[in-house]
Protein backbone atom coordinates (compact mmCIF):
# COMPACT_ATOMS: atom_id res chain seq x y z
CA UNK A 1 0.00 0.00 0.00
CA UNK A 2 2.58 2.90 1.11
CA UNK A 3 6.46 2.92 0.27
CA UNK A 4 9.29 4.35 2.23
CA UNK A 5 13.05 4.35 1.49
CA UNK A 6 15.72 6.41 -0.05
CA UNK A 7 15.63 8.21 -3.24
CA UNK A 8 18.15 9.94 -4.94
CA UNK A 9 18.30 13.06 -6.60
CA UNK A 10 20.82 14.02 -9.11
CA UNK A 11 22.53 15.77 -6.36
CA UNK A 12 23.55 12.82 -5.36
CA UNK A 13 22.33 12.92 -2.05
CA UNK A 14 19.85 10.84 -0.73
CA UNK A 15 16.26 11.96 0.27
CA UNK A 16 13.38 10.14 1.74
CA UNK A 17 10.68 9.00 -0.19
CA UNK A 18 6.93 9.83 1.04
CA UNK A 19 4.78 7.39 2.07
CA UNK A 20 2.26 7.26 -1.26
CA UNK A 21 -0.91 5.13 -1.49
CA UNK A 22 -1.29 2.48 -4.23
CA UNK A 23 -3.03 5.40 -6.40
CA UNK A 24 0.20 7.39 -5.53
CA UNK A 25 -0.90 10.05 -3.44
CA UNK A 26 1.08 10.94 -0.27
CA UNK A 27 -0.09 9.73 2.88
CA UNK A 28 1.58 9.20 6.06
CA UNK A 29 1.86 5.02 6.87
CA UNK A 30 3.61 6.19 10.70
CA UNK A 31 1.42 4.69 12.99
CA UNK A 32 -0.20 6.88 15.17
CA UNK A 33 -1.56 7.08 18.88
CA UNK A 34 -5.15 7.66 20.69
CA UNK A 35 -4.65 11.30 20.14
CA UNK A 36 -3.30 11.12 16.51
CA UNK A 37 0.71 11.74 17.21
CA UNK A 38 2.54 9.71 14.81
CA UNK A 39 5.01 6.97 16.06
CA UNK A 40 7.95 5.57 14.86
CA UNK A 41 7.27 3.02 11.92
CA UNK A 42 7.21 -0.32 13.05
CA UNK A 43 5.57 0.36 16.85
CA UNK A 44 1.98 -0.54 17.43
CA UNK A 45 -0.53 2.33 17.07
CA UNK A 46 -4.33 2.63 17.53
CA UNK A 47 -6.09 2.15 14.00
CA UNK A 48 -6.23 4.62 11.58
CA UNK A 49 -9.74 5.74 10.75
CA UNK A 50 -10.04 4.97 6.72
CA UNK A 51 -10.19 7.74 4.86
CA UNK A 52 -13.08 9.28 2.58
CA UNK A 53 -16.14 6.66 3.91
CA UNK A 54 -19.75 8.21 3.11
CA UNK A 55 -21.59 7.68 6.23
CA UNK A 56 -25.08 8.45 6.87
CA UNK A 57 -25.38 11.73 9.01
CA UNK A 58 -26.26 9.50 12.11
CA UNK A 59 -24.19 7.07 11.44
CA UNK A 60 -21.21 9.92 11.57
CA UNK A 61 -22.49 11.35 14.57
CA UNK A 62 -22.47 7.78 16.36
CA UNK A 63 -19.31 6.84 15.14
CA UNK A 64 -17.32 10.09 15.87
CA UNK A 65 -19.05 10.22 19.46
CA UNK A 66 -18.17 6.37 20.01
CA UNK A 67 -14.15 7.79 19.12
CA UNK A 68 -14.80 10.88 21.10
CA UNK A 69 -15.76 8.37 24.19
CA UNK A 70 -13.09 6.60 23.84
CA UNK A 71 -10.21 9.61 24.30
CA UNK A 72 -9.67 9.49 20.44
CA UNK A 73 -10.92 12.73 19.65
CA UNK A 74 -7.99 13.07 15.84
CA UNK A 75 -9.63 9.75 14.96
CA UNK A 76 -13.40 11.74 15.04
CA UNK A 77 -12.04 14.98 13.47
CA UNK A 78 -11.72 12.37 10.43
CA UNK A 79 -15.25 11.07 10.65
CA UNK A 80 -16.54 14.46 10.79
CA UNK A 81 -14.05 15.12 8.13
CA UNK A 82 -15.41 12.44 5.53
CA UNK A 83 -18.83 13.86 6.22
CA UNK A 84 -17.67 17.73 5.54
CA UNK A 85 -16.09 16.76 2.54
CA UNK A 86 -19.03 14.08 1.15
CA UNK A 87 -21.94 15.86 2.73
CA UNK A 88 -24.37 18.00 0.80
CA UNK A 89 -23.34 22.18 0.42
CA UNK A 90 -25.44 23.07 2.68
CA UNK A 91 -24.10 20.99 6.13
CA UNK A 92 -20.48 21.42 5.22
CA UNK A 93 -20.22 24.42 7.68
CA UNK A 94 -21.63 22.27 10.49
CA UNK A 95 -19.56 19.48 9.72
CA UNK A 96 -16.43 21.61 9.69
CA UNK A 97 -17.31 23.05 12.98
CA UNK A 98 -17.85 19.76 14.37
CA UNK A 99 -14.13 18.95 13.15
CA UNK A 100 -12.84 21.64 14.38
CA UNK A 101 -14.20 20.87 17.97
CA UNK A 102 -12.69 16.99 17.94
CA UNK A 103 -8.82 19.26 16.76
CA UNK A 104 -9.56 21.72 19.52
CA UNK A 105 -10.06 18.51 22.16
CA UNK A 106 -7.51 16.57 20.52
CA UNK A 107 -4.75 19.98 20.69
CA UNK A 108 -5.89 20.46 24.63
CA UNK A 109 -5.65 16.92 25.54
CA UNK A 110 -1.55 16.92 23.79
CA UNK A 111 -0.74 20.00 25.98
CA UNK A 112 -1.04 22.69 23.55
CA UNK A 113 -2.93 25.73 24.87
CA UNK A 114 -3.04 28.24 22.77
CA UNK A 115 -4.11 26.20 19.67
CA UNK A 116 -6.59 24.10 21.82
CA UNK A 117 -8.62 26.85 23.18
CA UNK A 118 -8.25 28.28 19.63
CA UNK A 119 -10.24 25.45 18.00
CA UNK A 120 -12.78 24.87 20.61
CA UNK A 121 -14.21 28.73 20.23
CA UNK A 122 -13.76 28.72 16.43
CA UNK A 123 -15.73 25.25 16.28
CA UNK A 124 -18.49 26.68 18.67
CA UNK A 125 -18.97 29.37 16.33
CA UNK A 126 -18.81 27.60 13.81
CA UNK A 127 -21.57 25.07 14.71
CA UNK A 128 -23.59 28.33 16.36
CA UNK A 129 -23.04 30.22 13.32
CA UNK A 130 -25.08 27.37 10.90
CA UNK A 131 -27.57 26.40 13.35
CA UNK A 132 -28.59 30.53 13.73
CA UNK A 133 -28.74 30.35 9.43
CA UNK A 134 -30.42 27.31 9.39
CA UNK A 135 -32.65 27.85 12.01
CA UNK A 136 -31.90 24.13 13.34
CA UNK A 137 -30.19 23.65 16.54
CA UNK A 138 -30.61 20.17 17.16
CA UNK A 139 -29.81 18.75 13.52
CA UNK A 140 -29.74 14.76 13.84
CA UNK A 141 -30.19 15.08 17.26
CA UNK A 142 -26.99 16.98 17.73
CA UNK A 143 -27.41 19.40 20.50
CA UNK A 144 -25.60 22.66 18.85
CA UNK A 145 -25.97 25.15 21.61
CA UNK A 146 -24.50 22.45 24.53
CA UNK A 147 -22.13 21.37 22.60
CA UNK A 148 -20.98 25.21 21.49
CA UNK A 149 -21.03 25.85 25.95
CA UNK A 150 -19.33 22.64 26.35
CA UNK A 151 -16.31 23.85 23.72
CA UNK A 152 -15.84 27.22 25.22
CA UNK A 153 -16.06 26.14 28.74
CA UNK A 154 -13.36 23.50 28.37
CA UNK A 155 -11.25 26.30 26.24
CA UNK A 156 -11.31 28.52 29.10
CA UNK A 157 -10.73 25.47 31.21
CA UNK A 158 -7.39 24.87 29.30
CA UNK A 159 -6.13 28.38 29.13
CA UNK A 160 -6.49 27.90 33.27
CA UNK A 161 -4.04 25.02 32.97
CA UNK A 162 -6.13 22.06 33.91
CA UNK A 163 -4.93 18.85 32.32
CA UNK A 164 -7.22 17.47 29.80
CA UNK A 165 -8.27 13.97 29.55
CA UNK A 166 -9.61 13.79 26.11
CA UNK A 167 -12.22 10.98 27.05
CA UNK A 168 -13.39 12.05 30.51
CA UNK A 169 -13.68 15.77 28.65
CA UNK A 170 -15.52 14.43 25.44
CA UNK A 171 -18.72 16.07 24.54
CA UNK A 172 -22.44 14.78 24.68
CA UNK A 173 -23.13 14.89 20.92
CA UNK A 174 -26.62 13.93 21.86
CA UNK A 175 -29.30 14.09 24.63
Amino acid sequence: MSSRGSERFSSGRPVEARDRDSEGRARNARPRDGLGRPLPYGADGVPRQPEGVVRTPEETVAEAQRLLDEGKPFHAHEVFEDAWKSGPEEERELWRGLAQLAVGLTHAARGNVTGGARLLRRGAGAVEGWASGTRRSRPYGIRLVEVAAWARDLAEDVERGGPVDAAVRAPRLRA
